[in-house]
């Protein structure tokens, strides 16, 4: 007895070790020029019956579970009526279970009610798993990101307001070697004007099966950053960094040539510090 996924299956490096239940199929928007994650499906909901059908199975295997990750790409595009049934079978069936988690798009946050968001966290959705991406409106355009600065961050606002916690994740290099400052600083204003509770950064790598398609919608010629460049980057974002609240900080992902972990503001110098020794040689870097 196991479970059965619908390939391919994407989760964040932290849901590594956890429980994915699979509740939709793809992405609800899909359009994102940098991804092809879930390029070959379409999307659909998965029936309720074949997801509690997997709680149960999964509750025999792992009736030790504490963490369940909800896939594919972004689960919190389901109705909250489907999402409450799913959110009650888990925690009917794994008794250890402390935390639920999915991926989310801004617009999805935008879409429900701050009463059906509150109900979520009531019955047990603590984390959401949302790809900023950047904060800049010229870059989101460009990335055909379907999002502005103004609605990320009101999404940003609505969750932390209705008690879910926002793992934020921004991609350096997005804006190549001609906007990178935009990218950056708009960016900057966005997480300076909206909470989150982890924020994480990405070092930009095209798959070849996307790279011509966001050469494309880039809409001019784009050079992609080398990791010096992406260093000068992640230098000006922290640098700039003031957030509402204080975050949890990582660029620990595998496509960083720098690792970095901290918590903002309180570890922004030793951040400095550290990406500046890089820049000099003092900081080995790791090849990705």
């Amino acid at each position: 007895m196991t479970l059965h996924y619908n390939m391919p299956l994407y989760r964040p490096p932290s849901e590594a070790d956890n429980l994915i239940i699979q509740v939709t199929l793809g992405c609800s928007f899909n359009q994102c020029s940098f991804c092809s994650m879930y390029r070959e499906k379409q999307y659909s909901q998965r029936p309720l019956d074949a997801i509690t059908d997997d709680v149960g199975r999964a509750a025999s295997l792992w009736p030790e579970t504490r963490r369940v990750f909800l896939a594919d790409g972004d689960a919190l595009s389901l109705p909250t009526a489907r999402l409450v049934e799913i959110l009650d079978a888990l925690h009917a069936a794994l008794p250890k279970l402390g935390r639920v988690s999915c991926y989310a798009t801004p617009a999805n946050i935008l879409h429900k009610s701050s009463d059906e968001l509150v109900l979520l966290k009531e019955r047990g959705l603590s984390l959401l798993y949302l790809g900023i991406e950047s904060g800049s409106d010229l870059i989101l355009k460009k990335i055909t990101k379907g999002a502005s600065q103004r609605g990320i961050a009101k999404a940003m606002s609505k969750a932390h307001d209705s008690g879910l916690k926002v793992s934020a994740t921004v991609i350096l290099g997005l804006g190549g070697k001609n906007h990178w400052q935009e990218h950056i600083d708009g960016t900057i204003e966005l997480f300076n004007s909206a909470p989150v509770t982890y924020l994480s950064t990405l070092q930009l790598h095209l798959e070849p099966d996307i790279s011509a398609e966001f050469q494309s919608k880039f809409g001019e010629a784009f050079e992609l950053p080398d990791d010096r460049d992406i260093l000068k980057e992640q230098l000006r974002f922290i640098d700039g960094l003031n957030p509402p609240k204080p975050l949890i900080f990582r660029s620990n992902h595998a496509s960083n040539a720098l690792v970095l972990a901290g918590n903002l503001p309180r570890d922004r110098a030793r951040l400095l510090v550290q990406v500046q020794g890089a820049l000099e040689g003092k900081e080995p870097l790791r090849r990705c």
